[in-house]
């Protein structure tokens, strides 16, 4: 055992628990999966793809849903030959299979009791087709990813689910996700072309193939012969024929695709429709094919807020009739908890109970037509009734793209900001349901008369357009009464939906577990017995997802709640919807910050000192806090931001020995001798070999403890210069403060000029905006060394200690303080605040902190001559630019420098996160992994960023030489070569 191994029990919660929650973990499944069945996956996959130890079951029973069940086992699939490996074995073993990817589900069609297996992690990817009318998809791909790509040739897919940051397309199609603009008429039935799918038996199809037909009649005749006999039916019954139509005339997920029998001839294309909307029941989609749509830029909104929700109801179908292509509602409960989310205007808070808000939009392709509708919209305008109680409300169209951004934040967050304003401690069900267009005033009344009857907070929200609304019901699962009071409203509910009018129970998040039990009562005895006869036509040993979408308990909805026990302040908010997921630097090493949440609140559940929670303990110092990053791009994704980064840095904190935090607090008072040090000791290193040097560190890393001691990597740079360039403070537009990193490390080896500090100086000063570097900055540093590893003594004496030292450079904030590493701006500029004394702060509060890439793309550029650029480059965006909001000044500044810049479109948070990446490398390996698959495919002149360390950390990913893009500023713009 390392000598400083931390103390694990510093991770246990300290938070009180009261009794243990009903639906723990039992302590018999502490030892994670059991015997036979762990070590026969193991034999038949290998080790590296079968997750059987407890916290892995935990952080993956938990998904987007109010429900939670175990899974026995996860199995990590690489290929088709994985997946049908799994369903050979469960078919010979009696066992059953669930599918998950995203997990961003709502209903737990992403859960199961016995083996789930993970199809994200190593199915990402997508191949544009032709000129971008078709797209070949991998199921782990998301939304927003596909549709960076498609973008690119002026395309984009039909289905646009809120969560489209998170949610990937074999979800999308698997449960026909809708969204904000897709209707009936744009969802994934609609334009999926072809797919491949493996069925249960382990058949392969590729409904593309021309001998598909074929190939599917001789491998599976039973099926082919059950699907056409089922055909033959329900086209002999022409009442049946009517309703099916009927049905899809509005959104309806609920149940199987019964027109799937009637717009397909043969049993391929019958196969083609019923995978949609499948929910994982029919088989496990490996790949998709979509027609793709124009993507229309030129877009104009408008956020019109109306007296009541009925009068915002009748205008729907007047802006439907003049070409909008969404019109989305938000009741006044909506819009006031919408403030929670960052940018929403805090009056919104205000605005009275009955105001209703619509945003609407039209897309064009050219600015006559963009025109047009502009003025169709105009004059519907004139026909309404509209109000502006508060002072942010313009009930006016906008063609500015941040303006229109925000409305879609506020409107997209509707889930995760009601459902994160809820009471602490309950559980969130997301619901949706259709009803036709005409009828969407009423359906709205009576459904926030049903929720107040029954003791739920009135909200309502949704596409407006194609009459699909959501709603949001939170109560307490470990309580009875609650429990009994859901399924009271949820009686009532679906029969007001189905009997008073005739609307789909679930319009476009799929049947699931808690719309199941209900199926009947929409499609009738007839068309769910032909439901269940398709299931065991398709499935006939019912191995794949058992009670997702048909169920015969009545009660079957409330079974599996799962009860949200009270965690870290920071993070209580999480309704686990997953939207941090794709974002997190470990979410295909150890676990994301959704995860990082569970497992938590099973902590919580468990009485202390369980064996579930020794388990879980155990794992969570390396699963969790040792292999998180620390960058909160989480925060940056998650509507309510949650800051789970923060989290892990408060447990770093927990972990650390008086001791330790005494010798980081010193480090920080003498950090002028530690600078002078480490730049000493990294010019020793540079004349030792890498070899020697690994080896040295790896023996030191195992005597000591892995996340004190960094490994030494061949990447890592010599020493910087000693002495920094001469400046005068005189005449000085600004004072440039190197950054520690950039006072200790050199630039790349193999790149001659010279160095970021000079580079800076001298583009500048070019510029006719000389930069002025005080002769003390030697011993100061942004904090984020102590940050970052939840020191709390050394961040505070070293936050307070640059602010009074930038005070006092910048003559009391007259001048702006320039930095040159993105992560040291954020530090200074925000991430110091709360360390600093009252004084101190408000200090900082007169500080102007900008970033080297902001003051080289607004204040520099404008005034330089570029004289040369290199054919190509591609940029590394860091995570702190992001935080920062200056990424797009990164390309600004590359593309004056060369005439092609690419930013990969997996381009991401390399984790490097100062030292981490050397403390464990493989993390920085893992969320490097699809970004550096693109570098390297193929040559650049050069490879651009803004931060030191994450170009050290993009060296060892790619093998290629990152630098910094002011150093090719300054090349670009140098008078002579």
């Amino acid at each position: 055992m390392p000598l400083l191994e931390p103390n694990p029990d510093a991770l246990r919660p300290r938070l009180d628990r009261g009794e243990p929650s009903p639906d723990r973990v039992q302590d018999g499944q502490a030892t994670g999966t059991p015997e036979p069945l762990r070590g026969e996956l193991i034999d038949l996959l290998g080790s590296e793809k079968v997750l059987w130890n407890i916290s892995d079951l935990v952080r993956y029973a938990s998904d987007a849903s109010p429900y939670r069940f175990v899974p026995q086992v996860v199995v990590v699939a690489e290929d088709i030959d994985d997946v049908s490996a799994v369903l050979s074995y469960a078919h010979g073993k009696g066992r059953q299979v669930v599918f998950r990817a995203a997990g961003t589900s709502l209903n737990g069609q992403a859960q199961g009791e016995d083996i789930l297996v993970d199809v994200r992690k190593h199915w990402a990817g997508i191949e544009v087709l032709g000129d971008g009318e078709r797209a070949r998809i991998q199921p782990g791909t998301t939304v927003l990813r596909a549709n960076a790509t498609l973008a690119r040739h002026g395309r984009v897919l039909g289905p646009d689910p809120a969560s489209a940051i998170a949610c990937t397309l074999g979800g999308v199609v698997a449960n026909n996700a809708s969204g904000m603009t897709a209707g009936t008429t744009r969802n994934s039935y609609r334009t999926l072309a072809s797919l491949t799918f493996v069925l249960p038996s382990g058949t392969v199809v590729d409904t593309a193939e021309p001998d598909a037909d074929e190939q599917l009649a001789h491998a599976e005749p039973a099926l082919c012969e059950g699907l056409l006999a089922i055909k033959r039916e329900i086209e002999a019954d022409p009442g049946l024929v009517r309703r099916i139509r009927a049905k899809y005339e509005i959104k309806n997920t609920n149940g199987y695709r019964l027109d799937a029998f009637l717009d397909g001839a043969t049993p391929v294309e019958i196969m083609r429709g019923l995978m949609v909307g499948s929910e994982g029941t029919f088989g496990f989609i490996s790949e998709v094919v979509f027609d793709t749509l124009p993507l229309d830029r030129r877009v104009s909104s408008a956020l019109l807020f109306f007296p009541t929700l009925r009068d915002a109801a009748a205008a729907v179908e007047r802006f439907n009739q003049a070409g909008a292509l969404a019109v989305e509602l938000m009741d006044g409960n909506t819009l006031r908890a919408s403030v929670s989310v960052q940018g929403v205007p805090q009056d919104w808070a205000r605005l009275p109970k009955e105001t209703t808000a619509l945003l609407v939009e039209f897309r064009a392709p050219d600015e006559e037509r963009q025109a047009a509708y502009e003025k169709a919209a105009a004059q519907v305008m004139t026909e309404l009734e509209l109000v502006a109680p508060v002072a942010s409300v313009t009930n006016e169209f906008t063609r500015d793209a941040g303006t229109i951004a925000g409305y879609w934040k506020a409107r997209k967050a509707f889930v995760t900001a009601v459902g994160g304003s809820r009471p602490s401690g309950t559980t969130l069900i997301t619901e949706d349901f259709a009803v036709p267009p005409g009828q969407l005033a009423d359906a709205c009344t009576a459904l926030l008369e049903l929720q107040t009857r029954h003791g739920f907070d009135a909200a309502v929200a949704g596409h407006a357009a194609h009459g699909n609304l959501h709603f949001l019901l939170a109560f307490d699962a470990a309580k009875p009464s609650d429990v009994e009071r859901y399924a009271a409203f949820m009686d009532e509910f679906c029969k007001l939906t189905v009997e008073r009018f005739d609307g789909s129970l679930k319009a476009e998040h799929a049947t699931g577990r808690n719309i199941a039990p209900f199926l009947e009562l929409e499609w009738g005895e007839k068309a769910t017995e032909l439901m269940w006869r398709i299931k065991q036509v398709i499935d006939p040993d019912g191995v794949l997802a058992p009670r997702i979408v048909l169920d015969r308990d009545p009660k079957a909805h409330l079974r599996g709640l799962k009860t949200i026990p009270k965690v870290e302040l920071i993070a209580d908010p999480c309704i686990e919807c997953g939207f941090c997921e794709p974002t997190c630097p470990s979410h295909d090493l150890t676990t994301t910050p959704r995860q990082r949440i569970v497992l938590r609140r099973e902590m919580m559940r468990q009485p202390p000192g369980s064996p579930v929670e020794d388990g879980l303990v155990e794992a969570y110092g390396y699963d969790a806090v040792d292999t998180c990053a620390g960058d909160s791009t989480c925060k940056l994704a998650c509507p309510v931001g949650i800051d789970t980064g923060m989290m892990m840095k408060s447990f770093r904190h927990a972990r650390h020995s008086p001791r330790e935090e005494r010798i980081a607090a010193l480090a920080a008072k003498n950090f002028k001798a530690v600078e002078i040090s480490a730049r000493l000791a990294v010019g020793a290193a540079d004349k030792i070999s890498d070899k020697l040097l690994t080896a040295v560190t790896r023996v030191a890393r195992k005597a000591v403890r892995p996340d004190l001691v960094p490994e030494w990597l061949p990447e890592v740079p010599g020493a910087a210069a000693r002495k920094l360039p001469r400046t005068s403070r005189t005449g000085a537009s600004a004072v440039y403060y190197p950054a520690c990193v950039n006072r200790i490390f050199g630039g790349p080896e193999d790149r001659k000029g010279p160095s970021l500090a000079q580079s800076v100086v001298a583009v500048s000063a070019r510029a006719g905006k000389p930069v002025w570097i005080p002769s003390d900055v030697a011993g100061t540093c942004c904090a984020t060394i102590w940050h970052s590893k939840g020191y709390d003594d050394g961040n505070a004496v070293m936050a307070n200690r640059i602010v009074e030292a930038a005070w006092g450079w910048t003559a009391g904030g007259r001048l702006p303080l320039v930095v040159d590493a993105s992560s040291c701006t954020l530090g200074i500029a925000h991430e110091v605040v709360p360390y600093l004394s009252d004084a101190n702060r408000q200090l900082h509060a007169e500080l102007t902190i900008v970033d080297s890439l902001v003051w080289a793309a607004d204040e520099l550029l404008p005034h330089l001559t570029v004289h040369r650029k290199v054919d190509s480059a591609v940029v590394h965006p860091t995570c702190s630019m992001r935080h920062l909001g200056d990424d797009a000044q990164l390309k600004t500044v590359a593309e004056a420098c060369a005439h092609e810049v690419a930013v990969p479109d997996d381009a991401g948070c390399c984790a490097f996160a100062g030292d981490r990446g050397m403390l464990h490398k493989e993390l920085t390996e893992s969320a490097t992994a699809r970004e550096a698959a693109m570098v390297t495919s193929r040559h650049f002149d050069a490879h651009l960023s803004a931060n030191r360390m994450c170009e050290v950390g993009m060296d060892h990913a790619t093998g290629r030489s990152y630098y910094s893009v002011l150093m090719e500023l300054e090349r670009a713009t140098r008078p002579t070569a």
